[in-house]
Formats: C-alpha cells, sequence, structure tokens
C-alpha cells in the first residue's frame, strides 16, 4: 500500500531559485501587511516605502542571479530544458518579462510614494475606508494622514504579473490572473480627487473583470474537455494528435480563454472598463496598471498561442486578426475625440494594445522578441508621462482637462518639454523608442503573410492618426496662449523625479541605441515546450 501510494505521489523537485523572485515579493507584501496590523499609524508610510523598494530591488537581484546563471527551468522539477509538467515555467520569455514588470514596479512605487503635503495634494484619499465626503475623511484630513496600505496591496498586483506569464497550465494562469486583479480593483477607488468616479471605475473594473475571469475559466474547462490536461503542452499535443472525441470543444475553449486575456491588455471589445479606469483611478496605479498589467498580460497570451494552441492557429487567428485590427482603429480614432488627458492616454493604450497584437499573430520567435520589446519601450514612457500627469495642479487638484493645459510650455518649459518628448515617443517619431518598438513588431509581422502585411498597413494608417493627436497637445502647451494662470506644476520630490528621469532616458536611448535590448530580446525569446 505505501509503494503503491509513493509511487502515485511523486513529490515535485522545487527549483526555489528560480522561484526566488516571485518568493521576495510576496513576501515583502505579506510583511506589509503586518506593517498594517501592527506598527503604529504614525511609522507605517516609512516602513511601507521601505519594505516595498528594499522587496523590489531584492527581487531584481534574485531574477539577476537565476538569469546569470542559467536556472531556467520549470517549477515542479528543475532543469536547464525544462518539462512539460511545469506549473510556473521560467524560461528566456518568462525572465525577460519578469525583469521588466519588476524595473515598472520600482519606478510605479516611486510614484506610489511621492506625499506632496497639503489638503488635496495626494493621489491617495486619507482613509480608504471612510465614505466620501464623511466627517472620518474630513478628519483624516486634517490630521494628515496617509494611506500607506497601497503598498502591500501593490506588492501583491505584482507578485502576480510576475507569475501570470511564466505561467505553465491554464489553472496556475488563473489564479495569478486573480492574484494581480483583485488588489487592482481595491487601489482603483483609493483616489483622493473625484472619490466618487473613483469608487465608481473600481466598482467597474471589478465587474467586467469577473466576467472576463469567469470566460477565461468556461474556456480552461472546454480546453481541458478536449485535451485531458491543463497544461498548455499536453493541449499542444493534443491538437497534433487529432484523436481527440471532443474535437469541436477546441475553437470554443481557445476563444473564450483569449476573451479572458485580451481583456486585461483593453483590447476591442473587450475595452470599455479602460478609459473609465483610467480617469478615475490614482494616476500612479493608472500609469502602473497602463505598463504593468500590459505586460503581464501580453507575456500571459504569448505563452499561451505559442505553447498551448500554435498548432490550431488557422481556427483561431482570424479572429484575433478582426480584433488587432479593431483595437487599432477604436483606439487611435476616439483618441481623437477626447478632452480628458487620462482619458486620452487610455484609447491611446488600446491603440498600442492593437500594435502589439500585431506583432503577437506574426506567429514567429521574431515577433517574440519585438513585442517582449515594445511592452518594455512602452510600459517605460507611460509611467514617466502619467508621473508628469500627477503633476499639473489647479487648486491642489489634478487638472486633466486639455484646456488646462493651454499655455503650460510657457509657463514650465521643462516639464512640458519633457511629456511633449513622451508624447512624440507615442507616435513612433524616429529617434525615439516608440518608432523603434514599432519597426520590431512590424517586421516580422510584414514578413508572416496576407494578413500581416494588411494589419500593418493600417497599423500605420492609425498611428498617423494619434500623430495628430499627440501634436494637437504639443501645439496647445506651445503655441496656445493660456486664459487661466491659476494651473501649476508642483514640484516633485526625488521619488517622481527619478521616476520621470528614468521613463525619459529610457525612452531616448531605446530610440537612438536599441541593439543591446533587441539583442537580449532576441536570445530570451524561446519558449520552454
Amino acid at each position: 500500500m505505501t509503494t503503491a501510494l509513493s509511487a502515485a505521489f511523486t513529490p515535485a523537485t522545487l527549483d526555489y531559485v528560480a522561484l526566488l523572485p516571485v518568493l521576495i515579493i510576496f513576501s515583502a507584501a505579506m510583511l506589509g501587511v503586518l506593517v498594517e496590523a501592527f506598527v503604529p499609524r504614525t511609522s507605517r508610510y516609512l516602513a511601507q516605502v521601505t519594505i516595498t523598494l528594499v522587496g523590489i530591488v531584492a527581487a531584481m537581484a534574485a531574477l539577476a542571479f537565476g538569469a546569470v546563471t542559467h536556472r531556467v527551468s520549470t517549477a515542479g522539477i528543475a532543469g536547464f530544458n525544462g518539462t512539460v509538467k511545469g506549473s510556473v515555467v521560467i524560461d528566456g520569455p518568462a525572465l525577460f518579462i519578469q525583469a521588466t514588470i519588476l524595473l515598472f514596479a520600482l519606478l510605479a512605487a516611486l510614484s506610489l510614494a511621492e506625499r506632496f503635503g497639503g489638503v488635496g495634494a495626494d493621489a491617495f484619499t486619507p482613509m480608504g475606508a471612510a465614505t466620501p465626503g464623511s466627517p472620518q475623511e474630513a478628519q483624516a484630513r486634517k490630521v494628515g494622514a496617509m494611506t500607506a496600505e497601497v503598498f502591500p496591496l501593490f506588492l501583491f498586483s505584482v507578485a502576480g504579473m510576475m507569475l501570470f506569464p511564466a505561467a505553465g497550465d491554464l489553472l496556475t494562469m488563473f489564479v495569478a490572473l486573480e492574484v494581480l486583479s483583485l488588489p487592482l480593483y481595491l487601489l482603483c477607488g483609493l483616489a483622493r480627487r473625484r472619490r466618487l468616479l473613483s469608487q465608481e471605475a473600481s466598482l467597474k473594473y471589478f465587474l467586467l473583470g469577473a466576467f472576463s475571469s469567469a470566460f477565461f475559466l468556461f474556456g480552461t474547462a472546454l480546453l481541458y474537455g478536449f485535451a485531458g490536461s491543463v497544461y498548455l503542452p499536453d493541449i499542444s499535443a493534443a491538437i497534433t494528435a487529432q484523436g481527440s472525441a471532443f474535437q469541436g470543444l477546441l475553437v470554443p475553449g481557445v476563444l473564450l480563454v483569449l476573451v479572458g486575456l485580451l481583456f486585461k491588455v483593453g483590447a476591442v471589445p473587450f475595452h470599455m472598463w479602460t478609459p473609465d479606469v483610467y480617469q478615475g483611478a490614482p494616476t500612479p496605479i493608472t500609469g502602473f496598471m497602463a505598463a504593468g498589467t500590459k505586460a503581464a498580460a501580453f507575456g500571459a497570451i504569448l505563452r499561451f498561442v505559442y505553447v498551448g494552441v500554435d498548432r490550431a492557429q488557422w481556427d483561431w487567428r482570424p479572429a484575433v486578426v478582426v480584433v488587432a485590427a479593431l483595437t487599432m482603429i477604436i483606439g487611435a480614432v476616439l483618441s481623437v475625440t477626447q478632452t480628458d488627458m487620462k482619458r486620452l492616454l487610455a484609447y491611446s493604450s488600446i491603440a498600442h494594445a492593437g500594435f502589439i497584437l500585431v506583432g503577437v499573430l506574426s506567429m514567429e520567435r521574431e515577433g517574440v522578441s519585438g513585442v517582449m520589446f515594445y511592452i518594455a519601450a512602452y510600459g517605460l514612457t507611460t509611467i514617466a508621462a502619467f508621473a508628469i500627469v500627477g503633476l499639473v495642479r489647479e487648486g491642489g487638484s489634478e487638472a486633466t482637462h486639455l484646456s488646462q493645459w493651454t499655455g503650460l510650455g510657457k509657463r514650465h518649459p521643462w516639464t512640458a518639454g519633457v511629456f511633449a518628448f513622451l508624447l512624440l515617443a507615442f507616435a513612433g517619431i524616429p529617434l525615439t523608442s516608440g518608432f523603434t518598438a514599432k519597426f520590431a513588431v512590424f517586421k516580422p509581422a510584414l514578413e508572416s503573410g496576407t494578413a500581416g502585411t494588411i494589419l500593418v498597413v493600417l497599423g500605420l494608417l492609425c498611428s498617423a492618426i494619434t500623430v495628430f493627436v499627440y501634436v494637437r497637445i504639443i501645439v496647445l502647451m506651445y503655441f496656445t496662449d493660456s486664459t487661466d494662470d491659476s494651473v501649476a506644476v508642483i514640484e516633485p520630490s526625488v521619488f517622481t523625479t527619478v521616476t520621470v528621469a528614468t521613463g525619459t532616458l529610457f525612452t531616448l536611448v531605446l530610440g537612438i541605441a536599441p541593439a543591446s535590448v533587441l539583442q537580449l530580446a532576441e536570445r530570451a525569446s524561446q519558449f520552454i515546450r
């Protein structure tokens, strides 16, 4: 009996070095929860900032150690070439995307740590549990309370993002999806400015996120019925065998899983939450979502379509081609009509999701490297741009209406100049990271066939539309006289300064000398099967 049980339940050998970065982030998050429970309120902010920054830097060091020592494995049975039964797969794409997410997290954590002081200046409400406009909230604002619980929530989301693109089976992918999403639902409702709008955004995000998770789970159930397994290599093997009695479950299963994944990147028609949530969430959280969530979700999409269902691409690829085309068109066209800066950047992010999908659909290794480079370049530019948006204030509140940005370049030329440069990167102007990133995803798509060529042409047309949007903002800042001098740029601390400077520097360097990062992405573009 004992021998039979031993044969049936073989213990897995965990590669803790490969898992160490994620474990460090989870540990820092749990330590942050203990700080909220046992540390006096007056000391929590400093403790949480320290734990968060140290945890992220330690995770980056652990990730670098694992990459340098070639500890590429599956977190079930260790080994350089991995195994097909790994629930967590640490291969080249996982390492690259996890490193990208940690860099985003470090810059976003600095933005989260920014506290300007004064009534109405900070991004976060002083008491998240208080009803908007209640005496409790007013008292918390009066005594200068700071919402420190955002840091452990932030770290839990970062851990989920790191796990998401490394998931080797659909159930682990679902768990990672929920771990990254649930903290974000809460964080979106903690804005100090326009609290009711913030809480409305949080509720919308939660409800639509729950629906997308249901689609993902239903698709997982169908694929399990088709292949008899939730492991991505097993699903691929079942497609190759073509002997399943449940062949009709394959296409609906794949499409339903893709619905859940495409929701997270804001692809059309699953994009309706994006402008409302980006507008209502605290600006540092908006920047982090726009960068980190996209990186994690596109990493998961790459693993799903390249490892799990690549041999059935003729069944699902036409539908995703249509989604990519609609995403580029809707994102570009509707960004023209926006009058709020955060909503405009939200529709811009939708268009960028379409551009990235073009690279995904190339179904080539060069497409994988192009997508990874794009999400790194776009995320760094985005975090810096939203950090600047959070600095532009009127009466202590964020000034996000475009009319409030008129003449900003004349009063604050350095801030407006940096923001204008970041906008040019979004537009894909040469000598910026945006141009290199678009080239990296469009080139393999051109070589992939007629559908890829059509998408590239459409992408170039949509890019031209977005150029008009961004140039209009630059004209507004530099060539339009302001009728209201009450709008000003708050002097940032070293936290926001480092965030903006780092994002801007990477935007410039990846536009002028991108070869090293492109080569790194190319070397890291091979999935373990």
